[in-house]
């Protein structure tokens, strides 16, 4: 039978980095898969995380199994971060949360959870959005629809068409929004529309699901976050996948969270019991070093001021390569106004060349980015800058 199977085609991110590593040029620049790099081009170890693992170490006598949810001062950690510890959804109970392998298998949770108990519900994807969305819940078998979300023209979110098409979604489906940082575009809503989109989905009787995998790498830990305390002035019921591979730097750790928030402490216990089955017959319980370093940082206090100085360090140096590429495009000749990278955040930003402009900084520089034209701005250094922004002068 596994005779007649043809070759599955690579993934069109992570075979990216498959290429760039097969590629001999030593003067290559990988802007496509969404890791973050420091000015030397290296993914870190952050300190904080290095010093909690030493703890861990120290202090570690068994590897047993997790509970099926996880550890519960890691889900109690997880809620202060996403909502700060006053907020009246972590401390009335309303929340619920669930460890899971990544945000992307927090993201699977949720698909089979909808699946099961929201029968017949759509799941809306902003146009566009990372490319493992679909896939994810189209094989947990829940139908995919899109709403507008970017303007090509304006290089800036299509808010009028985004909140015409959200009027318009039947109640009962679920809608999926980037919690900030939006990948691939970089642009998110701002704070008056997102009250608005809030009230829309409030009005709808949608459920809102957030993707929030970048929190503090936008504007900062609290003000990422204002698009889902929007959400939660608001709705009674709310998904929200989170992960800590990004701000972090947890990446091989597959470390992330699904978190229910329910109109009472009673209905989200009972909600998390279904999810406890849908974990069961998955993965079963999830891993447990990734998220001990979490729970260890979250709950120090020296370690978590340290690593907030990191997240911050992370997020300047982002945003300083982003004026940094505007600026050497300028003084390179390059006439296109690229100032919009400046106005966007976290990791990614459409670049708005074509698919044949990317093929050709491939090809003729061996500067690697999604056919799309997104980039990672956290690919880029001062030390490969100039070589960067010559190339796409040149294919422009």
């Amino acid at each position: 039978m596994l005779e007649r199977l043809d070759m599955a085609p690579p993934d069109p991110i992570l075979g990216l980095t498959a290429a760039f590593k097969a590629d001999p040029n030593p003067g290559k620049i990988n802007l496509g898969v969404g890791v973050y790099q420091d000015d030397q081009g290296r993914t870190p170890v952050l300190d904080a995380v290095r010093q909690a693992e030493e703890r861990i170490l120290a202090t570690e006598t068994s590897k047993n199994y997790l509970p099926i949810d996880g550890q519960p001062e890691y889900g109690r950690a997880v809620q202060e971060l996403l909502l700060g510890e006053d907020h009246p959804v972590v401390s009335s109970g309303r929340a619920v949360t669930l460890q899971t392998p990544g945000g992307t298998g927090g993201l699977r949770v949720a698909g089979d959870f909808i699946r099961q108990h929201c029968p017949g519900a759509t799941l809306w994807l902003s146009e566009p959005t990372w490319a493992n969305h679909p896939k994810v819940f189209e094989s947990a078998g829940v139908p995919v629809k899109t709403y507008p979300y970017y303007d090509a023209g304006s290089r800036d979110l299509a808010s009028e068409a985004m909140l015409a098409a959200v009027r318009q979604i039947p109640a009962g489906d679920v809608l999926l929004v980037h919690g900030c940082c939006h990948n691939p575009t970089g642009v998110d809503p701002s704070p008056e529309t997102w009250e608005e989109l809030a009230g829309t989905i409030r009005e709808r009787g949608i459920l809102p699901l957030v993707d929030f995998a970048y929190q503090g790498l936008g504007d900062g830990l609290r003000t990422d976050a204002r698009g889902l305390e929007a959400l939660c002035d608001r709705q009674e019921e709310i998904l929200v996948a989170s992960s800590f591979s990004k701000n972090f730097g947890l990446y091989n750790e597959r470390v992330g969270a699904l978190t229910l928030v329910a109109a009472n402490a009673d209905t989200a216990e009972r909600a998390l019991s279904h999810l406890k089955i849908t974990v069961r017959t998955n993965y079963s319980n999830p891993p447990a070093h990734g998220g001990a370093i979490v729970t260890q940082v979250l709950t120090d206090t020296t370690l978590r001021r340290a690593w907030e100085d990191e997240v911050e360090a992370m997020r300047n140096r982002i945003q300083g390569m982003r004026t940094l590429f505007v600026e050497t495009l300028q003084a390179k000749g390059v006439k296109r106004d690229f100032s919009f990278i400046q106005k966007q955040r976290g990791m990614f930003s459409f670049s708005g060349l074509t698919p044949d402009q990317v093929q050709r900084l491939r090809d003729e520089y061996s500067i690697y980015m999604v056919g799309s034209g997104r980039i990672n701005v956290a690919g880029m250094t001062t030390g490969n800058m100039d070589r960067l922004c010559q190339a796409v002068a040149a294919v422009l």
